[in-house]
């Protein structure tokens, strides 16, 4: 099988748990594996025997509507950018398949689903949403930042993961995804039966280092649960 091109940090024991981290429009896998060692999980005593793989994938290539057509990564076109957005509903499907694939692999590599994190920022946390909210086995938690849920209407919910560990993070200046759609995001969540943490930051669609912090203490907390 042809999976996503990945960047993968490997523990320096046997991996026994793995986070798969979804990068936002026009990135790469790059953007954010510079982060794992400031997420701080080798300094919590919790996290000793954790040995966690991180997996960064690649997005392809495709030509962007809202940006006059320009080639850049993308896991799916976005037709239009006002608050109800309009996406490219055949390549987010196709997106959200290929990381089901990764999540698949993890399994197969010896990773207990229980011990899989789906992450994802931008429009990779809105992959992030659907594939971890209609993955058909147990999952260690997801992680959605600065953003939304594109298709609510496609979620397929699976029973095994109604109690999902959910942590939703916005920029109370974020321009790109407003954060009125982190918001509808958790009231959603709310209405499935869904029980997600929100916390917001002074910050625009970017990250920042008291997220980050809050990041890795959710990360530690689902996987040593």
């Amino acid at each position: 099988m042809s999976y996503l091109p990945a960047i993968e940090i490997e523990p320096t024991e046997t991996a026994n748990a793995s986070v798969i981290w979804l990068h936002g429009l026009g990135a790469s896998g790059d953007d954010f594996s510079p982060i794992v060692p400031a997420l701080g999980l080798s300094k919590k005593p919790e996290c000793k025997d954790l040995h966690i793989r991180y997996v960064f994938p690649h997005a392809p290539s495709i030509p962007i509507s809202i940006n006059g057509g320009m080639t850049m990564p993308a896991w799916y076109d976005i037709l239009s950018i006002d608050v109800e957005r309009k996406i490219n509903e055949a390549q987010f499907t196709q997106s959200c398949e290929q990381v089901r694939q990764l999540i698949e692999r993890e399994i197969q590599r010896g990773i207990s689903s229980e011990k899989i994190v789906i992450a994802g920022f931008s429009q990779g946390g809105a992959v992030a949403y659907q594939t971890a909210l209609s993955f058909d086995k147990p999952l260690a938690g997801l992680m959605a930042m600065s953003t939304y849920i594109a298709s609510h209407n496609a979620i397929e919910l699976q029973e095994v993961n109604k109690r999902l560990p959910i942590s939703i993070y916005h920029g109370t200046q974020d321009n790109v995804v407003p954060e009125i759609l982190g918001k509808q995001a958790m009231e959603l969540l709310e209405g499935l039966g869904f029980n997600p943490t929100y916390k917001n930051y002074v910050m625009a669609h970017n990250v920042s280092p008291g997220q980050i912090k809050d990041i890795g203490d959710f990360i530690a907390q689902v996987l040593t649960a």
